[in-house]
């Protein structure tokens, strides 16, 4: 039986060695190479040859053999030291060559022109610009201060390091500038937001190439002014990728779905950038739903994703609560060999959060190795949503003691635990400390979280203390605290005065509307309840719609108050009536029609509540969940009094283990008992 030869068997001349390599794909050919080299030659030319391709191989791995091959030759020729500078300046450790580069002028070897571009990178991608001042001193006393694409890079440099004048200034000492040149220019006033100028370089230029019309298309939608890209767009005379993905990530940043999903379908090809491009749209903009079906036609037509994908579904599954996806994208992650980074740790510890499992948040936050700011603040957050005041609080200690210094983020996240845990002097200590103990002056989102956890424990007057003294005009979100303070604890008088101030604020809010006109009805004032409403109106202003949904077998489904769109609404509603008969005769339930502030009918008001969307979503869970499984809502809003009620009941007598995220937390419902413990 005849076998194919191995190339690899034979000894290499010094023609074959990029023949041979070629073939290379994995770490243990090119090892079977070198040792053929070595067995057969031991030339140190071939072995430079090899280590330089190696070093420009698309292939990770290869580049640290070469380095390995490298530090084994006793001289190294130049072009060898060239090779690996240019490869380390574009890897992830790019700090990495500038003491190669100080290594070959210690070893008396002069570098080139193909020495300096890539070691100004290198600085560059570091942020090393005094280093970057260093080698361009060398650049002058070789005598290269006029090669194009290095004053390019000695461009770039400076515009990174915010020196933009000497950017300028070598730009107009460039005698012999070409488009290079000029690109570089226009991409230095992008990178500081200054589009006039890099329109007037632009428009200088006698030739222009696809990199000068895509550095302004970026740059516009930088700064949000996305006809003016559009506008460019349209004029270029030949488009590449670069272009419709830099036009899509501009419509991407104006949130103009719309217009990117248009652009993505016109798109004459399509590569990963372009897809997790209208990923992050569906994701940002709150189209989680659209962006998981996205994520189906991707691999579908064998786009492999990268981690920004998998950021950007995480993010969905999250904005969903759609766990069980969230579970199978995770060991799509682990399967397919994706780093679990900071930034994907981080997607996946947010996901779990906002999907109820908090257990594995925690796991996934403990398993990563690298843990910023970021990581610490979604935890922490993880922990305040869902009540865990105890455990947010001994994580920030962690984080402190980890030498990671908490941020303004931090705090909220800390106050927010305080808030939900109801913890009136922690919180009001915690926002105390911030300037004297950690230098961070408090923001007007810290004194919110503070006002909402007093107005939540009934303290209004402190609420209102606290607004006055603050340093700066309470935003709409803190008066909306104080506001749901008062409906809470029905301070009629202060509640109407800050529900109109809000309306004022916000006329085109429709909670706050609700809220104000929720505050008469409870006070029996229904002529005021009708104006406001009747505002509403007029304004144009419509309710925001109380939405349920619960996961099953990798399916969302989605509820409504008084829902009869779903294929099975029959049976939800023959199980809602069982539900309902049960608790009656169980526990002697009866709804809690002082929650429905509407002037009707007792009768009417109970049917109201009886079809509130978490409700039919729960029945709809009891139908199809295994009774070991435990039933996952997410609600868009706060859930009521009486459902909240009626969720302990079921949880009790059903047995059941009932979680449930509604605007502001999480709640935990078993054996008739809430985590929240009625306070939320």
């Amino acid at each position: 039986m005849s076998r194919t030869p191995n190339p690899l068997t034979n000894p290499p001349s010094n023609p074959q060695i990029l023949s041979l390599f070629n073939p290379c794909k994995t770490l243990r050919h090119l090892k079977q190479l070198h040792a053929q080299i070595i067995t057969h030659h031991n030339s140190p030319f071939q072995l430079s040859a090899l280590a330089s391709l190696s070093a420009l191989s698309p292939f990770p791995t290869f580049l640290a053999y070469a380095k390995t091959i490298f530090h084994h030759l006793q001289n190294p020729p130049p072009s060898l030291y060239n090779s690996l500078i240019r490869a380390l300046s574009s890897s992830k450790t790019p700090l990495e060559a500038l003491p190669l580069y100080h290594t070959m002028l210690q070893s008396g070897l002069k570098p080139d022109h193909m020495t300096y571009p890539f070691v100004i990178k290198a600085c560059n991608e570091s942020s090393v610009t005094w280093f970057g001042l260093l080698v361009h001193t060398h650049v002058v006393k070789s005598g290269f201060e006029c090669d194009s694409y290095i004053v390019s890079s000695l461009i770039h440099l400076y515009a990174n390091g915010k020196d933009l004048g000497a950017a300028k200034q070598l730009f107009n000492l460039c005698s012999d500038r070409d488009v290079v040149s000029w690109n570089a220019m226009i991409d230095g006033y992008v990178k500081h937001v200054e589009m006039g100028h890099a329109r007037m370089v632009f428009d200088r230029m006698v030739c222009r190439d696809v990199i000068s019309w895509n550095t302004m298309i970026n740059g516009y939608a930088i700064v949000g002014k996305i006809d003016e890209a559009k506008r460019l767009f349209d004029e270029m005379p030949e488009r590449n990728l670069v272009s419709w993905n830099s036009m899509l990530a501009g419509f991407v940043k104006c949130g103009n779905v719309e217009d990117a999903f248009g652009l993505f379908s016109e798109m004459p090809c399509r590569d990963v950038v372009s897809w997790n491009c209208m990923l992050a749209c569906y994701a940002q903009c709150g189209k989680p739903n659209e962006a998981l079906a996205l994520f189906d036609q991707m691999r579908a037509v064998g786009v492999k994703p990268t981690e920004a994908t998998v950021v950007s579904l995480l993010s969905a599954c999250a904005h969903l609560g759609a766990l069980d996806k969230g579970l199978h994208l995770h060991t799509y992650i682990n399967d397919n060999r994706i780093e679990v980074n900071s930034i994907v740790g981080t997607a996946l510890v947010d996901m779990y959060a906002k999907c109820g499992k908090i257990s594995l948040a925690t796991q996934v936050f403990n398993a990563m190795e690298s843990k910023d700011v970021l990581a610490w603040n979604t935890i922490i957050a993880g922990m305040a949503i869902h009540g865990n005041v105890k455990e947010a609080q001994q994580l920030f200690k962690e984080m402190k003691e980890a030498g990671v210094e908490p941020n303004d983020i931090t705090f909220v996240a800390m106050l927010s635990a305080c808030s939900h845990a109801g913890m009136v002097d922690e919180g009001q200590k915690l926002l105390d400390c911030m300037s004297s103990s950690y230098g961070i002056e408090p923001k007007v989102e810290h004194y919110g979280c503070v006002i909402d956890l007093l107005a939540r424990a009934g303290l209004l007057e402190e609420a209102m203390e606290l607004i006055g003294t603050m340093p700066m005009e309470p935003n709409p979100s803190a008066l909306g605290a104080l506001l749901g303070g008062c409906r809470i604890h029905g301070n009629f008088e202060l509640g109407e005065m800050v529900g109109k101030r809000l309306i004022n604020l916000q006329p085109c809010h429709s909670g706050r509307y609700i809220l104000l006109s929720n505050i008469y009805a409870a006070a029996k004032k229904w002529d005021d309840a009708r104006k406001v409403r009747n505002l509403m109106k007029v304004n144009g202003i419509s309710k925001v719609p109380g939405v349920s949904v619960i996961e099953l077998k990798g399916m969302v489904h989605r509820f409504v108050a008084g829902d009869w769109s779903h294929p099975e609404s029959n049976k939800i509603y023959e199980k809602l009536n069982e539900i309902h008969t049960r608790l009656k005769s169980a526990i002697g339930y009866s709804a809690d029609t002082g929650n429905v502030l509407l002037d009707m009918e007792e009768e009417d008001k109970e049917h109201a509540l009886a079809v509130h969307s978490e409700k039919l979503a729960i029945a709809y869970g009891l139908l199809h969940l295994d009774s070991k499984e435990a039933i996952r809502i997410v609600k868009n809003l706060r859930v009521c009094r009486d459902c909240h009620h009626v969720i302990k009941l079921i949880s009790k007598v059903y047995g059941r283990e009932i979680i449930v995220r509604d605007r502001n937390r999480f709640h935990h419902f078993e054996d008739g008992e809430c985590s929240c413990l009625d306070f939320w």
